[in-house]
């Protein structure tokens, strides 16, 4: 019998499972490369960590790590129901919430380590939090797609950590009843998408918000077909270096992203002087909703999760 110390928490709606203790033995190296061996050699321990029978879809993994870049407190390496992620906004967020619940971080500016670079995360003492993001930036803008239903839309393609297809155009109402035809949209996107572009994995709906508070509403689809019940932390980064591409934000000037289910993020970013792109900073919330133990019992047939991998 194999143990997997967990701790459960979501953000904004969305759920983060972080491995505290008993996950793969990765090594030193960087987290790119870590990474690379995880998915070559301890793939199984992703599944059996957020794939049925413990996990669902919906579920971000996160395995907890010494970083390798230094100042940093620790490297986090997420994945997902399919794969793996270079970073996870609303994962970061869970991460820091959880460290604070373990004891390991007070209140403060603190660096962690990620496959895709160093962020830096800022825990309010509202425990509130901040998250200073990679350059985030747009590669092409209103990009015209026509699906297999006949329908045509445009969106701009742009990273904020991961690679994001962003559309407004599309004509549907973003509201938890209307799960089923937003699925349906945008994998037909993402479908069309990636016969250009095959590293787009992840695509974003927006339109008018709900709470006129807030600026936008969103409805993102991530790679294993789950919608992120959060604002999405690196698809609101996508959407801010669009809005500063484009002029439509200032520097420094907050943008509340709300999400289907109505959890908000707010956002803001730092232009770079001297390339194309921004600095975002995503602002949210996490709280813990479980500490657990998860039993790996070779004897069960789907000890390791049922995957369609």
């Amino acid at each position: 019998m194999q143990r997997i110390s967990v701790i459960d928490s979501h953000t904004g709606g969305e759920p983060t499972r972080l491995i505290i203790s008993g996950g793969p033995e990765l090594g030193n190296g960087p987290l790119a490369e870590r990474v690379a061996i995880f998915e070559r050699d301890f793939d199984h321990y992703r599944s059996a960590t957020v794939n049925e029978p413990r996990g669902s879809e919906v579920i971000v993994g996160g395995l907890i790590v010494e970083p390798y870049e230094p100042g940093c407190v620790c490297g986090i390496i997420f994945f997902n129901n399919v794969g793996y992620l270079g970073m996870c906004g609303h994962g970061t967020i869970g991460l820091i919430a959880t460290l604070a619940h373990l004891g390991k971080l007070a209140s403060g500016t603190h660096k962690i380590d990620t496959p895709v670079g160093v962020v830096s995360a800022t825990l309010h003492s509202d425990s509130r939090v901040s998250i200073e993001n990679v350059v985030s930036y747009r590669t092409e803008k209103a990009v015209a797609l026509t699906l297999p239903s006949g329908q045509s839309v445009t969106g701009d393609i742009a990273w904020g950590g991961n690679w994001f297809f962003l559309c407004a155009d599309h004509g549907e109402d973003i509201h938890v009843g209307n799960m089923e035809r937003l699925t349906a949209l945008l994998w037909e996107i993402r479908h069309e998408a990636n016969k250009r572009w095959p590293e787009l994995d992840h695509i974003e709906l927006f339109g008018p918000p709900r709470d006129p508070e807030n600026h936008s509403r969103s409805f993102v689809l991530c790679p294993g077909g789950a919608y992120d019940r959060s604002p999405c932390g690196t698809g609101t980064s996508a959407k801010l270096a669009c809005l500063a591409a484009d002029g439509k934000l200032a520097p420094g000037a907050i943008w509340r992203q709300e999400s289907v289910i109505g959890s908000v993020f707010e956002g803001t970013f730092t232009p770079l002087r001297e390339a194309e792109g921004v600095i975002p900073t995503i602002t949210g919330r996490a709280w813990i909703s479980a500490e657990a133990m998860l039993l790996l019992d070779d004897t069960d047939p789907f000890c390791w999760g049922i995957t369609n991998r």
